[in-house]
């Protein structure tokens, strides 16, 4: 689903302002009262042979067709359906996964969708394709597919492009598809979202992966810093708090690290510039969620969640077990008018309050599978399913 803010999850990666609680949801209550409309990212879903092949990687069987749609947010109503490209696949992807992981963004005037190595396509509000861009075919660890989301920044739209190949980070303008500049990474496969920060006056690109986390130069693409300390097959996106940026992963390993920017330069491992470091309570799929002074963390994919004071890393509680959920988490947890929400594969979302005890304020179960983040909008919580895409407001 599109993001107005420019960043999957907004500004400031953090909670949604402005949105009344929602408790209790079920099919009965899905119903909304605005007159704006969602993007919704698409691909006809594989047909897969009955075994996954290694590493939970499965085949191609039939050609995709890559499509925006716009969807009526008062009533669910298709709006328009645009069809950016229909091929086979190059390669295969992970058997929970799906071909189109990448969030789009928009600006308010113009929708940016990003399929990975089905292209960059900027579209108008009434689906009309503006331009676009073909980056080529990454080749991704253990096939298992692509999943890095476009970031936009005022007039500058950013994409990073990690796989086992040639890795790279590009600008380009938002409005003609110009690239402005394209550095190299020396970097393997990684599926983390880009996150812009402004710090000291002037904005900056972080990006997570498996060898270092590194910031750049907005403007020039130039490198300012770099740190490592992650481990392998980083999809975590980082978040930043009052000069801090914080950036983890789990995988073989667990790993979490905050480094302080103020004056960052160059190569930043080992350095006093980590004030804090973890080998446990990190996320592997989700990412983080920074609300007012509490860092909430999915541990692996499980459903634990724990909570960090993000200034110092120690743990604040016990990590609670989310009862309500039986299956994996992949998507990230989501804030908003004092509530968390945590949504599970299996179809449970767990609403719990944001304080200190963080009571378990209701369960709700959709029969659907989602590793989709919920998207919050004034009063209304969006939730994309493997089968439905669901709007869970109050009536009205």
């Amino acid at each position: 689903m599109a993001r107005a803010a420019g960043q999957w999850r907004g500004a400031a990666r953090e909670s949604a302002d402005g949105m009344e609680r929602e408790e209790k949801h079920s099919l009965e209550n899905c119903a909304a009262g605005q007159r704006s409309f969602l993007a919704v990212g698409e691909a006809q879903k594989p047909v897969y042979d009955s075994a996954p092949g290694v590493h939970d990687s499965v085949p191609v069987t039939h050609r995709h067709q890559y499509s925006v749609l716009a969807v009526n947010r008062s009533d669910g109503r298709v709006l328009w359906k645009k069809v950016v490209r229909e091929e086979w696949p190059h390669e295969g992807g992970h058997n929970t996964g799906s071909p189109v992981s990448n969030s789009p963004i928009t600006d308010g005037e113009l929708l940016y969708a990003f399929f990975g190595s089905r292209g960059l396509y900027c579209l108008d509000f009434d689906g009309a394709v503006k331009w676009q861009k073909d980056l080529g075919k990454m080749q991704t660890l253990h096939a298992h597919g692509e999943g890095s989301s476009p970031v936009l920044y005022r007039d500058t739209l950013i994409v990073n492009w990690d796989h086992e190949s040639d890795s790279f980070l590009y600008a380009f303008d938002k409005r003609t598809g110009r690239e402005l500049w394209k550095v190299a990474r020396d970097e393997k496969t990684s599926w983390s979202t880009p996150l812009v920060i402004e710090h000291e006056g002037k904005p900056q690109i972080v990006v997570s992966a498996t060898k270092r986390v590194r910031g750049y130069d907005l403007a020039t693409g130039a490198q300012l810093w770099e740190c490592a300390g992650l481990t392998e097959n980083v999809v975590s996106s980082p978040v930043f708090t009052r000069g801090l940026l914080i950036a983890g992963n789990s995988y073989y390993q667990q790993a979490m690290l905050a480094i302080r920017l103020a004056g960052a330069k160059g190569d930043l491992t080992g350095t006093d510039r980590v004030v804090w470091q973890l080998k446990r309570y990190t996320p592997y799929v989700s990412s983080p969620l920074l609300y007012d002074d509490t860092l909430y963390i999915i541990q692996h994919n499980q459903n634990v969640l724990s909570r960090l004071d993000p200034i110092n890393g120690k743990p604040r509680g016990e990590p609670l077990r989310l009862e309500g959920i039986r299956d994996f988490l992949f998507a990230s947890p989501a804030g908003a008018a004092g509530r968390i929400y945590v949504t599970g594969r299996d179809g449970a979302t767990v609403v719990l309050r944001h304080d200190r005890e963080n009571a378990t304020l209701a369960v709700n179960r959709l029969d659907d599978s989602f590793s989709a983040s919920a998207a919050l909008v004034d009063a209304e919580l969006y939730l994309r399913g493997e089968r439905f895409l669901y709007c869970i407001a109050e009536r009205r």
